[in-house]
């Protein structure tokens, strides 16, 4: 018998996506959500039997707060969280927020299958190896471990890491251009270009890839940073004594210079 789930994700492309394969093998699924921050209220009208929640970064603060809120109004909910590779604080930061199971999101589907059904069943889902693989880390931890979402966001020049963060949210190219304004046919280079620097075949796989390293995050983070220093940096050309301004002939004068004379006629 099929399960009535919900499956909720930052990145729609790939909760829609998920949701497609489960369907295809006879889940009723309810919606596909995102991003997670603010599915909870929608699992909680919705009530599922179970709730795929993915996230990119399990150790992140505040990860696991939908999961709470869940397990608080609807706790005969059993929710499988999907991430990464996680730490053994990922780990109990997911089953101390009321998580019934906890699947690395590049699972193949049918252990995704497996995972929602014990979950259903009320029995913990989370593979032995993964356990094993997260406690090794703890006891012999990386002292220089490989960022994977850092070296492939340097590869991507800023528009094409806007093209990545626009595919992961599920726009087609005639979106991408509408919202970057530019002509489609530019769209589509620069998604083949992101493609051929993931060393991908398809726009799934790269939005997949992005959510698994946390190269979104990353992106997101340096995004809101470039942008808050921005703005401080004009605020405070505008308001400064300092301010500076370009003359006609492309000297500048400051606010105790007077501007340059004119030439002599």
């Amino acid at each position: 018998m099929g399960v009535r789930l919900m499956v909720v994700d930052d990145h729609r492309l790939l909760a829609e996506a998920l949701a497609s394969a489960l369907k295809l093998r006879g889940h009723r699924v309810l919606a596909a959500a995102a991003p997670s921050a603010g599915a909870a209220e929608l699992v909680v009208s919705r009530a599922p039997e179970v709730c795929l929640l993915g996230t990119a970064a399990p150790a992140r603060p505040g990860a696991f707060d939908p999961v709470v809120r869940i397990k608080k109004e609807r706790p005969q909910v059993a929710v499988v969280v999907l991430g990464p590779v996680p730490s053994p604080r990922g780990i109990a930061a997911a089953f101390a927020a009321g998580a019934s199971g906890y699947v690395r999101n590049d699972e193949r589907i049918e252990g995704v299958e497996r995972a929602m059904m014990k979950a259903r069943a009320g029995e913990s889902a989370v593979a032995p190896q993964l356990l094993q693989q997260a406690f090794e880390e703890l006891l012999h931890p990386a002292a220089q471990p490989d960022d994977e979402g850092a070296r492939l966001l340097e590869l991507l020049t800023p528009r094409e890491v806007e093209v990545l963060m626009r595919v992961a949210d599920g726009e087609d190219t005639r979106l991408i251009a509408a919202g970057m304004d530019i002509a489609p046919s530019t769209a589509r280079t620069h998604v083949q270009r992101v493609l051929m620097k993931l060393e991908v075949g398809s726009r799934l796989e790269a939005a997949a890839l992005a959510a698994r390293t946390g190269l979104l995050d990353r992106a997101a983070g340096g995004r809101a940073a470039r942008t808050a220093a921005g703005t401080e940096a004009a605020e405070g050309a505008m308001a400064g004594p300092g301010r500076f301004t370009v003359g006609p002939d492309h000297t500048t004068a400051g606010p105790h210079q007077a501007d340059p004379a004119p030439p002599p006629q």
